[in-house]
């Protein structure tokens, strides 16, 4: 039987690479947020409204349903958040 080698886990379940580099993006845009909320200590209701959504938005979040949230949506969460985005884009070996 032979083994296989994955990068992430993304790698691994996802169909596509374009689909893993996606889910890679949304996943660290997450936990970013929730070390964000975790760090500031808010409440799901003051994230909320510091990220202009609601509190089930917040709940799903916390919860890694990841899922539920679009790239942009996650890009917008984060700047409101006070955070900033910097991305690099390099040749994959």
């Amino acid at each position: 039987m032979t083994s296989t080698k994955f990068k992430s886990v993304w790698d691994a379940i996802e169909d596509t690479p374009a689909d893993a580099e996606n889910m890679k993006l949304r996943s660290s845009l997450m936990r970013a947020l929730e070390k964000q909320i975790r760090t500031r200590e808010w409440t799901q209701i003051e994230a909320a409204q510091r990220f202009g959504v609601t509190q089930p938005r917040i709940s799903d979040l916390m919860r890694g349903r990841i899922n539920r949230f679009s790239l942009d949506t996650l890009v917008n969460m984060v700047s409101a958040a006070g955070l900033h985005v910097d991305m690099r884009v390099a040749e994959m070996a």
